[in-house]
């Protein structure tokens, strides 16, 4: 690995009327906390705002590893579902760019977290569907809460976290049917429900959660994303 780390690119996001100053435009946001948590584990972060989805495939080739952060709702039609009553807004240029962002670092082997609604997307990206509503996995608004997560012994996940943890979270969608390829590498200890997928090691570094690691301390699951970034 390079001094500098391997760079690592971090989907975002664009949201009309910030206000900063004097001004009030339209802005290409991330929560801070995402390259922050890059940049601890030892990469360099590189933000990615939506472009169009054919760009995606020239982006990723520049990268050495990709994070697809949390955000709003995945949109139904995604994968082939009515709208709950309770799905958020729909995003489709961001489902557009992230989900192109997926496919083309699973096409050249680009090692890929998934972060909260990265997951998700991951799993729609390979076939899968979503549960559009569930209780108990966020604090509330605008507040993160906390449950404990209990790692598939021989996961990817497992090797890098071997212990249940306690972990930040904010989600009322989680996987449904599983894309294919897909394997569940832990589960919230008090339901169930599916917290981090993978691939197997064949497919190449692809592991996603359902919280929230830049919210926490824990950086493990980014260094194993940095490490395998760094070849």
């Amino acid at each position: 690995m390079a001094t500098s780390g391997p760079l690592i690119g971090i989907s975002t996001y664009l949201e009309p009327g910030v206000r900063w100053g004097v001004w009030e435009l339209e802005a290409a946001l991330l929560p801070s906390g995402y390259p922050r948590l890059v940049q601890r584990a030892g990469g360099l972060a590189a933000l990615l705002p939506p472009d169009g989805p054919a760009r995606a495939a020239a982006a990723v080739a520049r990268l050495d590893g990709l994070v697809i952060a949390g955000g709003p709702d995945v949109e139904p039609v995604r994968y082939g579902a009515p709208r709950d009553p309770r799905t958020g807004p729909p995003a489709p240029e961001r489902d557009a760019w992230e989900l192109a962002l997926i496919e083309a670092a699973l096409d050249a082997r680009v090692p890929l977290l998934g972060i909260c609604r990265g997951m998700q997307l991951l799993n729609v990206t390979l076939g899968g569907t979503l549960v559009q509503h569930l209780d108990g996995h966020a604090g509330r608004p605008g507040v993160f809460g906390r449950h404990p997560v209990v790692p598939v012994p021989g996961t990817r996940y497992a090797a890098l976290v071997p212990e249940e943890t306690s972990v930040p979270t904010y989600h009322h969608q989680c996987v449904d049917r599983l894309g294919a390829g897909l394997v569940p590498s832990a589960h919230a200890s008090g339901d169930g429900t599916v917290e981090a997928v993978e691939l197997p090691a064949d497919a190449g570094w692809v592991l996603a959660v359902q919280w929230h690691p830049e919210m926490g301390e824990d950086l493990r699951v980014v260094r194993g994303l940095v490490a395998a970034a760094g070849g």
